[in-house]
């Protein structure tokens, strides 16, 4: 169990699975939460096969969002597991759940039943399109909702096919506003001892992340299409193509903008009655584009970084991921991580993005195998070590293979 971090002594209760969910509890977990993850004996997660096998119980995907909790395998279906999990949310802070909305009330787990046995109960609920509304029956993914929410209406090349965001960005964004709502209502709890619902969705999440599109909508009425990299709002503002690659350049406002031509040896742009306000360099990107592009293509892309640097302009290459995590301002801010194991060796995985000066987070524990903590926990609730043998000999209760009885 944690002894450390900000939401130290916070419990909470998982029973999320692939991204979204689990993407919600990791941020808890990083932070010093107890997070017991609730999986399905058969199998677990399904994260646990998706992507890159390593050995076992364990996959790259399931490594990476899924350090720094605890499993135990629990079949939910049976009356022996309902009253293990019923045990574990009675003392929990918190209880987190991804399924298909109904899927926790038809057993008798949802938030109305759990409630009346912890008032003080914060219960996260994360779906595909949120526990109402007329599409709140549907299974979500983040390909479908990046369709549904609008934002790969906004992404790609102008008139090329349908583009999604390259990562599941409302897989994570849904995560993210999950661990939002879970805090803000524990922050109320605290107040209050009230706990409540926190219900968010994949949809809501791309929604939300439309901030300038919806804007340029709701105030000229007209529809925002994809723009390659360029802004919504501001010129130059895109990537560049250098002699060995492409750039990209942060030209957003008038004095960036100033600076960059006379960097670039282009002061005759800034005589140009077409490219004089940033409106007009907008109206006119894809021009302005092709003018500094055949100054760009002459010279390297680190060439210009070290001039625009000089200059105060914003810029940065297009980096892989093996360039990323090579990077020494990346490595400098511990965005890169590893653990020791006895069984997988050297581990790597992401750092964590928010530094606390008082109680950082910190990456602890690999991912559990399945049902790694089924017998810790349960025998943490209360059940005797006889109660907890049954549970596992009945195929209640699962624990890994090889194990301690």
């Amino acid at each position: 169990m944690p002894d450390e971090g900000p939401l130290s002594g916070v419990k909470v209760v998982d029973c999320t699975q692939i991204m979204a969910g689990p993407f919600c509890t990791l941020l808890l977990a990083d932070m010093g939460a107890d997070v017991v993850k609730v999986e399905k004996p058969n199998g677990g997660d399904d994260a646990r096969r998706l992507g890159p096998p390593f050995i076992q119980d364990w996959s790259a995907a399931f490594l990476a969002v899924n350090r720094n909790k605890r499993s135990i395998a629990l079949d939910l279906r049976s009356e022996g597991g309902k009253q293990a999990f019923l045990r574990l949310a009675e003392e929990a802070d918190v209880v987190a759940e991804n399924f298909r909305p109904g899927t926790m009330d038809r057993l008798g787990l949802g938030y109305e039943a759990l409630k009346r046995l912890n008032p003080g109960l914060v219960y996260c609920s994360v779906s595909g399109f949120g526990q109402t509304g007329p599409y709140s029956h549907r299974g979500g993914f983040d390909l479908v909702a990046q369709g549904m929410s609008g934002i790969m209406s906004v992404t790609g090349a102008p008139d090329g096919p349908p583009v999604k965001v390259g990562v599941p960005i409302t897989d994570l964004t849904a995560g993210m506003y999950a661990a939002y709502g879970v805090l803000t209502a524990y922050i109320h709890r605290l107040k209050t001892g009230e706990g409540q619902l926190v219900d968010t969705s994949l949809m809501e999440a791309g929604v939300a992340y439309t901030f300038w599109e919806s804007s340029v909508y709701f105030a000229t009425g007209e529809i925002p299409g994809p723009l390659g990299s360029a802004h919504r709002l501001s010129a130059p503002y895109q990537a560049l193509r250098t002699a060995d690659g492409h750039l990209n350049l942060g030209g957003a406002n008038q004095s960036t903008w100033e600076a960059m031509c006379k960097a670039v040896g282009r002061p005759d742009l800034l005589e140009d009655s077409r490219f004089s306000t940033n409106a007009d360099r907008k109206v006119r990107e894809t021009e302005l584009a092709s003018i500094l592009e055949e100054t760009f293509v002459t010279k390297p892309t680190e060439h210009w970084l070290e001039v625009l640097e000089a200059a105060g302009v914003p810029a940065g290459p297009i980096m892989d991921m093996a360039q990323v995590y090579s990077d020494p301002h990346v490595l400098d801010r511990e965005m890169l991580v590893e653990l020791s194991d006895p069984e997988l060796g050297a581990l790597k995985n992401i750092g964590i993005p928010v530094k606390l000066s008082k109680t950082p987070g910190r990456v602890r524990t690999r991912a559990p195998k399945l049902g790694e903590h089924t017998e810790e926990v349960l025998s943490g609730a209360g059940y005797t070590e006889a109660e907890v043998t049954a549970l596992i000999e009945a195929g209640v209760a699962v624990k890994p293979p090889g194990s301690s009885a």
